[in-house]
């Protein structure tokens, strides 16, 4: 007897409109900001310093009475209360995997299929049981690679965990399993297709779900007309997992259900009126990882006018940058007390600078240091050593004495987006 599809597309919430959208919002919260007060002790924390109760916070409306949590805080709070931070519901034995990403920032994943919720995206972006997909995202420490994997395997995709890098063996391990669908960056997508192109081989991706970097227009018009490439975008944190995503008219990022988004000014925590950028705050109720008022450091403005995709959901216009003080590079952030711990205490370097840029579509993290006097620097021992502290490829430019001004920054992008 035939059995019934199973899909992740939730009418219930997925197509309400923006009204009754808000009522579940306001549930939302509800749920979340009782949840996490009375087992997190962040939380419970941060509410007794404003004042504030959970029958004070009824609604959307009433989260600004709590302070914001900046991302950019964990790794103190983490240190202070390891490992979690006091964030996390639950005994570490009771997680499924715990994943450190760059800070360092230790993340739960609870045990149960999905935690981070992805399938609705992907689902979205047209991927189907039987769909042989290629993972290009990081296996090791950092959870972006199992994130898109739970979300694959639960819709029934056969998944290709390729992880990063060793872009020759991927292009012909994408080319003899024939895969049809790919994860990842979209800029290492490129890659891959020009590489698979220089070979000679018959690639058959036709679908992408891409995000943890931005997709230009060009870049998009490049993968879809050039390689006739069905590309989608998706956005989400470590800490977070799935926030919002593209649907077939890919004119912004729905709000993923099980999350409240809020667009706030970063200075203040108030929220900005509709359509205004500010930073992105997350509230999410979760049994093992409850968010309240969460800052993900990420700017976007929202969009609440109805999309022609039928979703009555806003929709996120996009990424408009950064507030905090980290930078994502090729899909992995970067944070200026990563390059203080690789090179802060090196007295060969007088002082030094990172500086991100962009070549053509790739990201470019170059490290300019300055000598002491007298030292002698290896620039290419020294870059293996930054790779290892920051998982990534850098370039080291060693610079003339006082090219570097006294005050210069450690960390800046020079990244320009259409």
């Amino acid at each position: 007897m035939a059995t019934e599809e199973r899909t992740f597309w939730d009418p219930d919430v997925e197509g309400l409109a923006y009204e009754a959208w808000q009522t579940y919002q306001d549930r939302l919260v509800r749920e979340a900001v009782a949840f996490a007060y009375d087992h997190t002790q962040e939380v419970f924390r941060r509410m007794q310093r404003a004042g504030v109760t959970p029958e004070d916070v009824q609604g959307v409306r009433d989260l600004p009475q709590i302070p914001v949590l900046a991302k950019d805080s964990l790794p103190d709070l983490q240190a202070q209360h390891p490992p979690f931070g006091g964030m996390v519901s639950v005994a570490v034995h009771q997680l499924r995997r715990v994943f450190m990403s760059p800070g360092p920032i230790f993340e739960p994943e609870g045990n149960r299929p999905d935690y981070w919720r992805w399938a609705p995206a992907l689902w979205a972006a047209g991927f189907r049981p039987g769909d042989v997909v290629h993972n290009t995202f990081a296996y090791h420490l950092t959870p972006a690679g199992a994130m898109m994997e739970e979300g694959l395997r639960a819709i029934g995709c056969v998944v290709v965990p390729g992880g990063v890098g060793n872009t020759e063996w991927q292009v012909t391990l994408m080319a003899q399993v024939q895969a049809t669908g790919y994860v990842g960056t979209p800029s290492f997508l490129l890659t891959l297709l020009e590489r698979g192109r220089e070979k000679g081989l018959s690639l058959a991706v036709r679908r992408a779900f891409v995000t943890g970097a931005p997709l230009p227009p060009s870049l998009r018009r490049v993968l879809q007309d050039t390689y006739q490439i069905d590309v989608y975008q998706g956005y989400g944190t470590a800490d977070v997992g799935n926030i919002a995503y593209e649907c077939e008219a890919k004119a912004g990022w729905h709000i993923a259900p099980g999350v409240v988004v809020e667009i706030v000014n970063p200075a203040t925590g108030q929220p900005v009126p509709h359509g205004e950028p500010g930073e992105v705050v997350i509230t999410r109720p979760d049994a093992v990882y409850p968010l309240v008022r969460f800052g993900t450091g990420d700017l976007s403005a929202l969009d609440v006018a109805p999309c022609s995709c039928g979703r009555g959901t806003p929709r996120l216009v996009g990424f408009l940058g950064r507030v905090g003080e980290g930078v994502k590079v090729r899909g992995m952030f970067v944070h200026p007390r990563q390059l203080a711990q690789a090179l802060g205490d090196r007295p060969e370097i007088h002082r030094y600078q990172g500086v991100v840029t962009r070549v053509g579509h790739r990201d470019e993290l170059t490290i300019r240091v300055e000598p002491s006097p007298n030292a002698d620097i290896d620039p290419l021992r020294l870059a293996e050593t930054l790779r290892e502290v920051l998982k990534l490829r850098v370039t080291v430019e060693v610079v003339p004495r006082n090219t570097l001004p006294e005050d210069a920054p450690p960390l800046v992008d020079e990244r320009t987006w259409e």
